[in-house]
């Protein structure tokens, strides 16, 4: 079964996402973690992040690229926090040309070999801003991944005030 879960900043979608994988079948637990600690901010996500899943199982790998999702090993159910983070760290670090075509194959590849997976993603379309040209073309990226992995999914769920919406599949 493959999910994804969107949502804005706090919206209670990475909860969520977790409670989604914990209920499914596969194990082993991976927590696909796509933060990379830069600054102090970073840190401080990550570790709330670790300090909210411990003692649930989960095995932490890193993946702050698209091709470092080929490299999660095989089976279990795999939890991707989160699609917005690879996103950037792909268009920004890697480079924005094939961009869209890098993430989609680093997680069609996630998906051919775990039993179950949650992919997060944050909702960054509706606040109305106009930004400039390279965050529009990261936007832009973003909204793509979101849609053709919408399309794929099993379910399709956004998060709101810590309340899910299933715009696809059933609870």
């Amino acid at each position: 079964m493959v999910s994804l879960v969107i949502g804005g900043a706090a919206s209670g979608k990475s909860a969520f996402a977790e409670d989604l994988i914990l209920a499914a079948p596969s194990r082993p637990l991976i927590y696909a973690a796509t933060m990379e600690p830069w600054g102090e901010e970073a840190q401080k996500r990550i570790a709330r992040h670790r300090a909210l899943r411990a003692g649930k199982g989960f095995v932490t790998f890193e993946a702050p690229r698209a091709a470092n999702l080929l490299e999660i090993p095989e089976g279990g159910a795999v939890l991707l926090e989160c699609l917005t983070t690879l996103t950037a760290n792909e268009c920004f670090s890697v480079g924005f040309d094939g961009a869209e075509k890098r993430l989609l194959a680093g997680v069609e590849a996630l998906l051919r070999r775990c039993g179950d997976a949650v992919l997060v993603s944050g909702d960054l379309f509706s606040d109305g801003y106009t930004y400039p040209p390279e965050t529009e073309r990261y936007l832009s990226v973003l909204a793509a991944v979101n849609g053709e992995l919408a399309l794929r999914a099993d379910r399709v769920i956004e998060v709101c005030c810590s309340i899910p919406i299933f715009h696809k599949g059933e609870a």
